[in-house]
């Protein structure tokens, strides 16, 4: 089987669907607000900083994370630890995305095939360096599970986190602060910066300053819009974000890697569509 396109970006294409189960599906949210959370965003600081443990300020959290905007992680942090354990979080959210990968997939979620590419996308996900990755290392020091589709979303946890990690890396290099990073994703697929959910909520006036800076530096257009310089930017930062993707793939030989995307295909196929990314 010939690869045109680079590994790291094939791969990203199979594995991401499985890697966002814990945001858009609705099994990991229900689980983890059963524990008492308040709402959806202390449900998703819990599943995700749970790995570091309990004692990690908000402050590091908001350095590691990278793109949430000023104070919005000490809103949650630590007062989710008031309200159940970086443990209990974990189990939750592990029960949570294998009931809803089960759900999305039916009869498929019990196929050879997941549980070959559980062991094959695992293999690749333990096998990468953690030194300046700090998400994926903190991920790297859980139990991997031993059941097939937990197995298989934990090892797409672990990659998703590898790939994130690199991807502030590129961010930084580029100069593109965490803000920043929203609206150049959002100007880049031509959706205005200010319906994009994940800086839309921002006062209108802090985000304003944020593409005013970015107008200042040549990346924003006087209409608004990325300029050549901006695109340029962007897909920087993706090409080097898929560079620093590929080491866990080195791990696995090429028939590895043609069994791993044969089995991955109509997992994501099934998942791709049933979230709105």
């Amino acid at each position: 089987m010939s690869h045109p396109e680079p590994v790291a970006r094939r791969m990203y294409d199979l594995v991401e669907p499985i890697g966002l189960v814990p945001y858009f599906a609705d099994e990991p949210d229900e689980a983890l607000m059963a524990l008492g959370l308040r709402n959806q965003w202390d449900a998703y600081f819990a599943g995700r900083v749970a790995p570091f443990g309990r004692s990690v300020p908000a402050e590091v959290i908001h350095a590691i994370f990278y793109n949430f905007a000023p104070g919005e992680v000490a809103r949650h942090l630590p007062r989710i630890w008031e309200l159940t354990t970086p443990e209990e979080a974990l189990a939750a959210r592990e029960r949570g995305c294998v009931a809803g990968i089960r759900r999305i997939l039916g009869d498929l979620a019990d196929d050879p095939g997941v549980a070959r590419a559980g062991d094959l996308l695992m293999k690749a996900a333990t096998s990468a360096p953690i030194e300046g990755r700090a998400l994926y290392a903190a991920v790297r020091t859980l139990p991997v599970p031993r059941e097939p589709v937990a197995r298989l979303w934990h090892a797409a946890n672990l990659l998703r986190e590898h790939r994130g990690d690199g991807h502030t890396v590129a961010l930084v290099t580029e100069g593109i602060g965490g803000t920043e990073a929203h609206v150049l994703h959002a100007l880049s697929i031509d959706m205005p910066a200010k319906e994009f959910g994940r800086v839309g909520h921002l006062p209108a006036a802090q985000l304003t300053a944020v593409i005013d800076g970015m107008r200042d530096r040549g990346l924003v257009g006087a209409d608004g819009w990325l300029t050549a310089d901006g695109r340029a930017a962007k897909e920087r930062v993706e090409a080097l974000t898929d560079k620093l993707a590929e080491a866990p793939y080195n791990a696995l030989s090429p028939g590895e890697l043609d069994r791993l995307v044969t089995d991955l295909e109509p997992v994501s196929a099934v998942l791709r569509p049933a979230f709105p990314w």
